[in-house]
């Protein structure tokens, strides 16, 4: 990926260092290879997503869940290939345990068949954005967004917008709704939830670089 100078906002040697480089304690990380230390955060990662699915108020035809927060926090956490690949992990993990929101399973979320007719879950949509967007949000971790509030802001306010840009869409195709309809009930009821998860994990990353206390370089 090409990067301009005004999308990264780290020097070479640290670019690509995300706060979940420094989960792993370093007396345990010397011990096993990378390959199971990022396997190990990229299933965390699928299972903090899950509980925070729990966290639900019902509501039709899209509930409103914790998941948009884990979405963003394992992103950033993890960065772009971890984040996308744990939040993949996650989705997969639906088709076969009560992991979505409410306990709800299976690939009928977001595909299924009924009388040999294509039938798209409401929630499809919104499932598939957060892959992208845990992708996206990681990139820009990796290049220093997540380092100062403002900065994490922005990458948690586009990695949103990437949810919903796969949400809205899918949900108009799936319950037959215009436009208006589906941002009126797959949006609209959401901003201001999402507007405290956003401003909640933006908090977090720059407390938790402070607390590691160095800069990624000196490990």
């Amino acid at each position: 990926m090409i990067v301009t100078p005004r999308l990264n906002r780290l020097p070479a040697a640290e670019r690509g260092i995300t706060i979940g480089d420094f989960l792993v304690p370093v007396s345990l990380g010397e011990r096993i290879s990378s390959r199971v230390r990022h396997l190990a955060l990229m299933v965390a990662g699928a299972l903090f997503i899950a509980l925070t699915a729990q966290i639900v108020i019902p509501r039709d035809p899209v509930p409103i869940t914790g998941q948009t927060l884990g979405v963003l926090l394992v992103g950033g956490a993890l960065g772009s290939k971890r984040g996308g690949f744990s939040t993949l992990l996650y989705v997969v993990m639906g088709f076969f345990l009560p992991v979505y929101a409410d306990h709800a399973q299976g690939i009928q979320q977001i595909l299924g068949s009924s009388d040999s007719h294509l039938v798209m879950g409401v929630s499809g949509g919104y499932l598939i954005g957060f892959i992208f967007a845990a992708a996206l949000v990681g990139r820009l971790a990796e290049l220093g967004w997540d380092r100062n509030f403002l900065g994490a802001v922005a990458a948690f306010v586009v990695g949103n917008l990437v949810i919903y840009a796969f949400g809205v869409p899918w949900l108009m195709l799936a319950t037959g709704l215009g436009a208006g309809g589906a941002i009126a009930n797959g949006v609209s009821p959401f901003l201001f939830g999402d507007g405290l998860k956003i401003l909640a994990a933006a908090a977090l990353f720059p407390a938790a670089w402070w607390i590691v206390g160095r800069r990624p370089a000196e490990r």
